[in-house]
């Protein structure tokens, strides 16, 4: 059943149910499915646990750590002041017990994701290390300033309540431009549509492909991710390689344009491929489309695959879900009052919220999305880090009601997937698509678990192959080579069951960006002399890269 059946004209139902306006994500409903698991057994059982292990504590004989990598307690004084020590070992048994509850409970996944989340927000909260008084590092800093970090501290948390919604800032926001310091590959915009600007960078090499490419970003983030400083840019690296790089930006919505569908960007997708092989005389591109992005395509080569038209040779799809079936950390909104209520806000405003999206995905990491800051700007008195990818991730954008309905809907149903999804009127079989796929996971993404990722691999009719890049979500994208700490692993033809693929799979330091150049110049056509001028006749090079659009607020 669609989403459709189930509201109004408006697309909107009556929220009832503990998905509701006072607890939007069924926090309370799966918080209560644990306690019911495990009232009985693993309940009294985990609490007698805790107990004893406070009585060990107690009396110094705990044996209780910290993670190595937790950076709440790397001081000297959680171990060696005996009150300190104590305290991290007290919080770190009763957070380890609580996570511990939610596997008890076994639960659905998705449940299962909303209770883990809830536990994990309730746990980062109440850590020692977000007092003052008890976090040894801020008393150390307030001592050797005299008292000026505390100041620091209050002007930060000022600012904040006042501009960022009380939630910290992860990143200085005067520290850097965009088209100064950030997205500053040479190009051009060479189309441009209500939805999106198309943008064409200037080669970088005597020969290129004859076969363009075509970059799809995610609607929900600014492109310019994959365009970075010099030496941190995709986009740059792409033309050093040969490639006729194109890249669309899609424009920031207001509530005017509350309408615009999935239909809308698939069409405006289609429209920018269509001028991207015009000016390049190709009958073909191959896309690379990046999370949310990826959905887009998908719709598209979909809709291409029932119209018999080849438009997209090959496809690449990095840390995107596609089959939302699978278990990931995002599907923990996989619920319908989650999703009415999610849909009922979004009509309400005509859009999602920048600062709220943003926070919602910062609350999935808690410790290190949000209290990280917290005790850097305001207890230690510190300012941001100038740090690119934390700038650009606090640069976000909003969708419009009805696309993301529609992005609802798929994530709800599973549409795209299992051929229900439509588009133009029409269904869409993924399994029609006669196309090569590179598919890109993440081996720490928090968001699209790479397992989920790597079931696209089933879902096209072609030959596809599959790369699991070392990081998480965003930091796996913005991967130039040259890094040693950096691994790509790669395997054989992916089967149905990703962890068979990765016990025979092998992994080496490097960058997913290397394999991709590989992989897509063997289907990028011959080479041919750069073209002295960007655009052409029909669609002329007009403002400058990185565009209007990506500069919209």
């Amino acid at each position: 059943m669609s989403l459709d059946s189930r509201v109004s004209t408006s697309r909107i139902r009556s929220i009832v149910g503990p998905g509701g306006p006072l607890d939007p994500l069924g926090f309370a409903t799966a918080v209560a499915q644990v306690a019911a698991k495990t009232a009985c057994g693993a309940l009294p059982r985990r609490i007698a646990g805790l107990g004893l292990e406070l009585a060990k504590i107690a009396i110094g004989r705990s044996k209780v750590e910290p993670e190595p990598k937790d950076w709440r307690f790397t001081n000297r004084a959680w171990v060696e002041n005996p009150a300190f020590r104590r305290i991290a070992q007290s919080y770190l048994a009763w957070a380890r017990m609580t996570s511990a509850l939610v596997d008890d409970a076994h639960l659905d996944w998705r449940i299962e994701e909303r209770a883990k989340l809830a536990a994990s927000l309730v746990t980062a909260s109440l850590a020692p290390t977000n007092l003052l008084v008890l976090n040894p590092d801020a008393m150390e800093r307030a001592l050797e300033t005299g008292g000026r970090s505390l100041g620091r501290g209050l002007v930060n948390i000022t600012r904040d309540v006042r501009t960022n919604q009380g939630f910290p800032r992860s990143s200085d926001p005067s520290a850097f431009k965009v088209g100064r310091d950030l997205a500053v590959t040479p190009g051009s915009v060479v189309h441009r549509s209500e939805v999106c600007e198309l943008l064409q960078f200037t080669p970088a090499t005597p020969n290129v492909f004859s076969t363009p490419v075509v970059l799809v970003p995610p609607q929900i983030n600014k492109y310019y991710f994959m365009d970075l400083a010099p030496g941190r840019s995709f986009v740059e690296y792409a033309v050093k390689q040969g490639f006729t790089m194109f890249v669309i930006s899609w424009r920031n919505p207001t509530a005017e344009q509350r309408e615009w569908s999935l239909d809308t960007y698939v069409e405006a997708e289609e429209e920018a491929i269509r001028a991207a092989c015009e000016i390049t005389g190709s009958e073909q591109v191959n896309s690379i489309s990046l999370c949310a992005g990826g959905i887009t395509t998908a719709a598209l080569l979909g809709h291409l695959a029932s119209t018999g038209e080849p438009l997209i040779n090959c496809a690449t799809f990095a840390v995107t879900l596609l089959d939302f079936e699978v278990p990931t950390m995002i599907g923990l909104f996989g619920s319908s009052d989650i999703v009415s209520n999610a849909v009922k806000t979004s009509e309400r405003a005509g859009t999602t919220g920048t600062a709220e999206t943003r926070n919602l995905f910062a609350m999935l990491r808690p410790n290190d999305l949000i209290w990280n800051y917290w005790v850097n700007n305001n207890l230690l008195g510190e300012f941001p880090a100038a740090f690119d990818i934390l700038y650009w991730n606090s640069d976000s954008t909003r969708l419009p009601a009805t696309l993301h309905a529609d992005f609802l809907d798929m994530f709800l149903n599973n549409t795209l997937a299992n051929g229900s999804c439509r588009v133009f009127g029409k269904p869409v079989d993924l399994g029609q698509v006669e196309r090569d796929t590179f598919v890109v996971g993440a081996r720490t993404d928090h968001l699209t678990a790479w397992r989920a990722c790597y079931a696209a691999t089933q879902l096209f009719g072609g030959r596809s192959e599959f790369v699991l890049s070392s990081s998480g979500h965003i930091q796996s994208l913005v991967n130039p080579p040259g890094n040693p700490k950096m691994t790509v692993t790669t395997g054989p033809d992916p089967g149905p069951d990703p962890d068979e693929w990765l016990a025979r799979a092998n992994a080496t330091t490097g960058s997913w960006w290397e394999l991709w150049a590989q992989w897509a110049a063997a289907r990028s056509g011959e080479l041919r002399p750069s073209p002295s001028s960007l655009g052409s006749a029909r669609h002329p090079a007009g403002v400058a890269a990185p565009g209007s659009y990506v500069l919209d607020q």
